[in-house]
């Protein structure tokens, strides 16, 4: 991936400062949806997909029995919203978690594995978009909308082979906002990423449109200091992670010594889940 690598917050800052900057008349605000890894060898690739094997195969099942077993726990009626709601529970999904905010994107690029070189990645959903198959893009006309709801999704493509039938011969990745399912979706600007395929990764579409992204490599001392820049504007666990895990998972990192993380210095997660943050998730 073609990154940027930056000596300073102050360098970073502006970096996305100017890349934020609405480049049309379309939008009145940033089109940027943001990324962030703790460290710079993940790729951005799904959860589903680190099942291995014929994973794709396994979507449907997975989805299935998802929505079996969680009925009473269910946001809705469309298969977006069970989808997104696996996601936020760590369901393997076809999805990956974005925000709007820079700012939380570098906070789970920089909480854990401070020996190690991070990344921001930002995406120009607006450009991105204009990408889409006809009837995507017509219900984002329609609606005047920068990114999908829920709704909007199934009003197109009701389930995941009425999705995929919409590519044809042409991959497409998807942005939309999943429903305030709790604070921490709200908190962390959540948005989703939906590829038109199970076996199509980001990372494909990322090389295919190097045009449509940002990239910055954030070296560990440059970590340090926008980790500290961090905490003091109060963008910790405490806020991201609403509730008694983010209160510890802050109060951890805070009193090791000499670090950021990983939390507990064990490898897990701030969410206390193993191996999610490692895997690049936002929402943990």
């Amino acid at each position: 991936m073609r990154l940027h690598e930056v000596s300073s917050w102050r360098e970073l800052d502006d970096a996305i400062c100017e890349a934020s900057r609405p480049r049309s008349g379309g939008h009145a605000h940033s089109s940027l949806v943001f990324r962030g890894l703790a460290r710079s060898g993940y790729a951005h690739v799904t959860s589903l997909s680190r099942l291995r094997g014929d994973y794709a195969a396994l979507e449907p099942h997975l989805v299935r029995n998802f929505r079996k077993y969680a009925h009473r726990a269910g946001p809705g009626q469309t298969v977006w919203d069970w989808l997104a709601l696996g996601q936020h529970h760590g369901l393997p999904t076809r999805l990956l978690d974005w925000t709007f905010s820079p700012l939380v994107a570098l906070h789970f690029a920089t909480a854990s594995w401070p020996e190690d070189d991070g990344t921001l990645l930002g995406v120009d959903c607006a450009r991105a978009h204009r990408l889409l198959p006809g009837p995507l893009r017509e219900e984002l006309d329609r609606e005047g909308a920068l990114v999908f709801t829920t709704e909007m999704l199934a009003r197109v493509a009701r389930d995941l082979d009425g999705f995929d039938r919409l590519a044809g011969e042409r991959p497409f990745l998807a942005f939309f906002e999943p429903p305030s399912l709790d604070e921490r979706v709200v908190n962390q600007s959540s948005v989703l990423s939906a590829a038109s395929s199970p076996a199509y990764q980001v990372q494909e579409w990322l090389a295919a449109h190097p045009d449509l992204w940002r990239g910055w490599l954030l070296p560990a001392p440059v970590k340090a200091e926008i980790r500290d820049r961090l905490d003091q504007a109060g963008v910790t666990e405490r806020v991201l992670l609403p509730g008694l895990d983010g209160l510890a998972a802050w109060l951890r990192r805070y009193y090791t010594p000499g670090e950021t993380g990983p939390p507990g210095g064990d490898g897990s997660t701030m969410a206390g889940r193993s191996g999610r943050q490692e895997e690049g998730r936002m929402g943990a």
